[in-house]
């Protein structure tokens, strides 16, 4: 997520694995019928024009192995050439008993001020120098099913 501080909004940011929804020129205008997922660096002019809904917690590898089309903005030429998603579950729609049980690291702890500070300043040999900061998505906040 992003804040702004002075006015303490806060918004879901375009990350790797966020989920959208499409919409056309009115804000208004997306129905939920065209979803995406994105799947490399997103541009931030996205965030707050477009709705995030979530992000994908499990599978994005097979999403992100996907093969590209080579038309404008990697669509597919050929319709013969797209590789449909057969089937996508939201873990709201899935029934209790059928989800699966994920651990989410909390980040109120200090092993998540420990993670980042990790990604932020690089301790290893092959890093000459600090980078003192760090770029919003490169934060995950790290999810696992529960041992």
């Amino acid at each position: 997520m992003a804040r702004d501080p002075k006015s303490g909004k806060m918004w879901l940011i375009h990350c790797y694995g966020m989920v959208g929804a499409g919409r056309d020129a009115p804000a208004d205008s997306g129905g939920g019928t065209e979803l995406y997922v994105v799947i490399g660096h997103a541009p931030r002019h996205l965030d707050r024009n477009v709705t995030l809904l979530g992000r994908v917690v499990q599978g994005i590898e097979l999403l992100s192995a996907l093969p590209r089309g080579i038309g404008a903005l990697g669509f597919y030429e050929k319709p013969e050439q797209r590789v449909p998603i057969k089937a996508i579950r939201v873990a709201a729609d899935v029934p209790l008993a059928e989800r699966t049980d994920l651990q989410v690291l909390r980040t109120d702890t200090p092993l998540f001020r420990d993670l980042i500070e990790s990604r932020r300043n690089r301790h290893e040999d092959w890093f000459k120098f600090q980078a003192g900061h760090i770029e919003i998505c490169n934060v995950p906040i790290p999810v696992r099913a529960r041992p």
